[in-house]
C-alpha cells in the first residue's frame, strides 16, 4: 500500500526520491510505504494553500462553520473507521482508539462556535466623534507537525481551530502511522472545504525543515519530545513565525496518606498502561507519601498481574522504540531500583513490537527511570516522607506538563493546585487532560512559546488582533443631510 501527500484536495501523484516502511505493531509486518516529501513537495504544498488562503480567509462565519458542523458529523458516523486505521497503524487497542477519536472530537465541536470565538470589541465614542474596534483575521497559511502516539487527536486540536479562523494548513504527520492524516482530509473535503485550505505532508525532518524555514508559512504548532520541541521553537522563531512547541513530560500521581488507595491503584495502572504508556499525559512516576507505600504497591502490582496483552494493552509502535523502552527496564534494574513486575517476561504470540507493563518499587530521582520521558509502559514508585517532599519532588523536575494528587481532603487537594507548577493538575483524576472548552498544556520544559493548544488559545494562535479606530464627518459640517436638525 502507498501512502502520499494530499495536495490542493487530492492524492499527489508524483515520484518520491524516498520513503519510509509502515509497520503494523501487533505482527511486526510491513504494512505500506510512505512518500517523503523533499524541499520541491513542500514548496507544492506551501505554495496550495498559499493560493487558497484568500478565498478561505474571505468566506463568511457561516460558510466556515457548516464546513466544521459537517465535518463533526462525517467524524461521528466514521469515527470507527479511524480508530480502526490508528488501531493498526499505532498499535493501540481499539478502544483506545475510539477513545482518541472521541477526544478529538470536543476539539472540532469547540472549533464549531466559531461565529461567536471572534466576535471583537467595540467602543462608542472613545473620543468625541472617534469609535475604536477589535477584530481577529487569520494569519495565513499555517503548519501542525503532530506526533505518532495519537495520530487523529493531535491534528485535531490545531486543524479546526486553524481552519475555521480562516487559516489554510499542511499538517506533517507522524511517518510512523500516516493513514489517519489521509483519512481526515478526505472526510474534510467530503464536508465541503475547499481545495488546498487542508494540505497533508508527509515525511521525516527533512520535511519539518521544510516548513520551519518556508518564507509563507506565517505559524507552526508542534506536539512531540522536549528535544525536537527545542528545535522547532529556536528554528520556528527564528524564522519569524509564530509557534507553539509542546515537549515532553513526566507526570507524577502524588497519593497522599488518607486517599482511597482501591481508586488510586486502579488510577496508576490505566494512567500509566494505557496506550502502552506512549501518552504525553501517561502517568510514570507515582509519589507514595508516608507509609502507604507497601500497601499501595501491592495493590498495583495485582492490577498490573492482571492485563490483558492485546485486549487491555497494545504494542509499541516500533521494534526501535520497543527495544529503547526495554532498555530503561534493563538500567532500571542495574541502578539498583526494586523490579516488581518484569514486562520482559510477558510473552506475546507472534512477532509484533510488543513489551509488558513493567513496575519499578523505591526509584529515586537521578535514577533513569526517574529523569528520563521513557514513553512506554513502565511505571516507577518514588516514596518521600511528607507532602512538602512530594511538592518538592514535582516542582524540581524539568517537566510541568500534568499531575495528579490522590486525596480525600479538600484542603490539601486545593494547597496542592495551588503549590504545584505543573500546567495541567488533577485532583483524583489521573490523566487532567482538559475538555475542549478550555486548552491544553504545561509549563517549563514540556511548552515552547506562550500559547496553549486548542480551546481559547487555539482562537489566540491562529488569528491577530487588529484594532481600527474611526472618525466620519459629521453630517451638520457639510455631510449627508440627514432631513432633521442636529445637536452638537
Amino acid at each position: 500500500m502507498r501512502i502520499t501527500h494530499w495536495i490542493s484536495g487530492k492524492p499527489w501523484t508524483g515520484t518520491a526520491e524516498r520513503s519510509g516502511e509502515v509497520f503494523d505493531p501487533a505482527i511486526g509486518a510491513v504494512r505500506g510505504r510512505v512518500d517523503f516529501a523533499g524541499q520541491s513537495e513542500v514548496d507544492e504544498a506551501v505554495a496550495a494553500a498559499a493560493a487558497a488562503f484568500p478565498g478561505w480567509r474571505d468566506a463568511s462565519l457561516a460558510a466556515r462553520s457548516a464546513v466544521l458542523f459537517e465535518f463533526r458529523a462525517l467524524l461521528r458516523r466514521r469515527g470507527d473507521d479511524l480508530a480502526a486505521i490508528v488501531s493498526a497503524e499505532h498499535g493501540k487497542v481499539v478502544d483506545d482508539a475510539r477513545g482518541e477519536v472521541a477526544r478529538a472530537l470536543e476539539a472540532v465541536e469547540f472549533a464549531c462556535g466559531i461565529p461567536h470565538l471572534l466576535k471583537g470589541g467595540f467602543s462608542e465614542n472613545a473620543s468625541r466623534g472617534v469609535d475604536v474596534h477589535s477584530i481577529r483575521q487569520p494569519l495565513g497559511v499555517v503548519a501542525v507537525v503532530s506526533p505518532f502516539n495519537f495520530p487523529a487527536m493531535v491534528p485535531l486540536w490545531f486543524v479546526p481551530a486553524a481552519v475555521a479562523c480562516g487559516n489554510a494548513v499542511v499538517l506533517k504527520p507522524s511517518e510512523k502511522d500516516p493513514s489517519a492524516a489521509n483519512f481526515l482530509a478526505g472526510l474534510w473535503a467530503e464536508a465541503g472545504l475547499p481545495d488546498g485550505v487542508l494540505n497533508v505532508l508527509h515525511g521525516d525532518k527533512a520535511a519539518v525543515d521544510g516548513l520551519l524555514t518556508h518564507p509563507d508559512v506565517r505559524a507552526v504548532s508542534f506536539v512531540g519530545s522536549t528535544p525536537v520541541a527545542r528545535h522547532v521553537y529556536e528554528t520556528g522563531t527564528r524564522a519569524g513565525k509564530r509557534v507553539q512547541a509542546l515537549g515532553g513530560a513526566k507526570n507524577h500521581m502524588v497519593v497522599l496518606p488518607d486517599a482511597d488507595l482501591d481508586l488510586a491503584a486502579d488510577a496508576a495502572v490505566s494512567a500509566g498502561f494505557g496506550s502502552a504508556g506512549e501518552r504525553c499525559m501517561a502517568i510514570s512516576v507515582v509519589v507514595a507519601v508516608g507509609g502507604i507505600a507497601d500497601d499501595l504497591v501491592g495493590r498495583i502490582a495485582t492490577r498490573v498481574d492482571a492485563l490483558r496483552m492485546g485486549e487491555d494493552m497494545g504494542p509499541l509502535v516500533t521494534a526501535a522504540h520497543r527495544d529503547r523502552v526495554a532498555s530503561y527496564v534493563d538500567a532500571g534494574v542495574a541502578e539498583g531500583a526494586e523490579l516488581v513486575v518484569d514486562g520482559r517476561r510477558r510473552a506475546v504470540d507472534g512477532s509484533g513490537f510488543w513489551l509488558g507493563p513493567t513496575l519499578f518499587d523505591r526509584v529515586r530521582p537521578d535514577m533513569s527511570v526517574y529523569t528520563d520521558e521513557i514513553f512506554g509502559p513502565v511505571l516507577s514508585v518514588v516514596r518521600v516522607p511528607s507532602y512538602p517532599a512530594a511538592v518538592d519532588l514535582v516542582n524540581a523536575n524539568p517537566y510541568g506538563n500534568g499531575t495528579a494528587v490522590f486525596t480525600t481532603d479538600g484542603g490539601a487537594a486545593r494547597r496542592f493546585q495551588n503549590e504545584i507548577e505543573v500546567g495541567m493538575v488533577g485532583v483524583n483524576v489521573p490523566i487532567p487532560v482538559p475538555v475542549g472548552y478550555y486548552s491544553f498544556g504545561g509549563w517549563k520544559d514540556s511548552l515552547f512559546g506562550d500559547t496553549h493548544a486548542y480551546g481559547p488559545d487555539g482562537v489566540h494562535f491562529f488569528t491577530r488582533t487588529k484594532v481600527v479606530t474611526t472618525r466620519w464627518p459629521d453630517p451638520s459640517h457639510g455631510g449627508v443631510d440627514l432631513g432633521f436638525p442636529r445637536t452638537v
